[in-house]
């Protein structure tokens, strides 16, 4: 028996059967070293996913792994009820590079955990109990999260938190208004105030959205549409949660943040996945105002938030990512990618939209452009085509037709051409197989 066989054997045996795998047969890992990984059988291949906008450094990057290393012989747990240096400098350095009003962080374990904790903190501050969340948005696992969560197929049972409402997404490819940007006006934007007058009491604690929506297949607004929401949400009570989970630390290239973007400054940030290279970690960070809201409003600890180690990791990430993979490197190499893809947007008409900023680039396949059907055969094509070439990507959406690219941010421009020259065989052979 192969060791994959093994390995998927034990899985379908001893781990629940809901666990999500890629390709036809599931990928087992073995180990990675920068841009690349190896399965368990010896195969390499180069990783354009980055561990679902993870591994943002490169895989094993010998300064995240020997800060890891050397706070694992000093001490591996502490909890937040004793500070620890790696934390509250962690916390330092973030406030470096975040928007300058954001100074305080709570760190905690996951995109999850740093989201729900955006919540409460928003419910806390203005008395408010409802918020409002994109469709198509992605906000974890927990009852609050797949409340949040704009997808039924990431919904398990009928678990739901009351007071959360669902806004159009800016979704020009399929605008859910049937309208033309910018003759649009901005519509859906615009749409969240009626929203709020008649699906609300009419105050709200918080709007949540992703500034390039991850799992609902790196959808990314026009260029008014914060601006336009964010007045809103303010005239109406609430605050502002930009959720920094997949788009923070430099992914979308020239900002360290997403939302700088859009030119607004949001009240809540939240930030995980690329933060510590791997390492379990999230953090909500806020302005000082706001935080101060939790002063005896009841008591709260993480167990693991500030893990030592994880923090250690997160500190030495930044400082890597400051070297060798900041902003201004990710959007000359995401220039680069951007430019191939729209080359092969012309080649290939299995290709309906290519969107997104920086290294966190989609491509929407359709059966046809005219209609816009997804194309899920042709997707699920190309992945093996892809994973036979050497080249590991991601997809999302609600229909599960985008192809997600987010390869660590270390990428060069020889690990852009190589990947370019992949997508142009796959996506020949997709197309030739249509």
């Amino acid at each position: 028996m192969s060791k994959t066989s093994e390995i998927l054997d034990k899985q379908k045996k001893y781990l629940w059967p809901n666990h999500l795998a890629y390709y036809g047969e599931p990928l087992p890992l073995d180990h990675g070293d920068g841009m690349y990984v190896w399965d368990v059988e010896g195969k390499k291949y180069l990783d354009f996913f980055g561990g679902i906008l993870t591994t943002s450094v490169g895989h094993n990057h010998p300064e995240v792994t020997k800060a890891a290393q050397q706070q694992v012989e000093k001490i591996i747990h502490t909890s937040t009820l004793y500070p620890h240096e790696n934390y509250v400098n962690l916390a330092e350095k973030i406030a470096e590079i975040s928007p300058r009003e954001l100074q305080v962080s709570y760190f905690t374990t996951s995109g999850t955990d740093a989201v729900e904790t955006a919540v409460l903190l928003a419910k806390t501050h203005t008395g408010y109990q409802e918020v409002v969340a994109l469709r198509h948005g992605y906000s974890g696992r927990s009852a609050m999260g797949m409340t949040l969560t704009g997808q039924a197929g990431w919904r398990i049972g009928s678990t739901h938190i009351i007071g959360i409402k669902h806004a159009l997404n800016p979704y020009c490819y399929r605008c859910p208004l049937k309208l033309k940007y910018p003759e649009c006006g901005v519509a859906c934007a615009e749409d969240v105030a009626d929203l709020i007058k008649t699906t609300t009491s009419g105050k709200i604690a918080a709007f949540l959205a992703e500034p390039i929506q991850g799992v609902g297949g790196f959808i990314t607004p026009p260029p008014e549409y914060f601006e336009i929401v964010v007045e809103i949400v303010h005239r109406y009570g609430g605050l502002f949660i930009s959720d920094e989970v997949q788009t923070g630390f430099g992914r979308t290239g020239e900002k360290w943040f997403g939302i700088e973007h859009w030119n607004v400054t949001p009240d809540i940030m939240t930030m995980a996945k690329g933060i510590a290279n791997g390492f379990p970690l999230g953090n909500t960070i806020t302005t000082t105002e706001i935080a101060e809201s939790t002063l005896g409003a009841g008591l709260t600890i993480s167990t693991f938030g500030g893990n030592p180690v994880s923090t250690a990791a997160g500190l030495a990430t930044i400082e890597v990512m400051q070297k060798e993979a900041n902003p201004e490197h990710v959007a000359e190499v995401g220039n680069l990618l951007r430019a191939g893809l729209d080359e092969l947007f012309e080649k290939y008409l299995v290709i309906g939209d290519v969107r997104g900023k920086g290294l966190m680039q989609g491509i929407e396949m359709v059966v046809d452009r005219e209609s816009k059907e997804p194309a899920t055969k042709a997707i699920t094509h190309l992945f093996e085509e892809t994973r036979k070439l050497g080249m590991l990507i991601g997809k999302g959406g609600l229909y599960g037709n985008v192809v997600r690219i987010s390869p660590p941010l270390i990428s060069t421009k020889e690990d852009i051409e190589n990947a370019l020259e992949m997508f142009d065989v796959a996506f020949a052979r997709v197309q030739e197989a249509i």
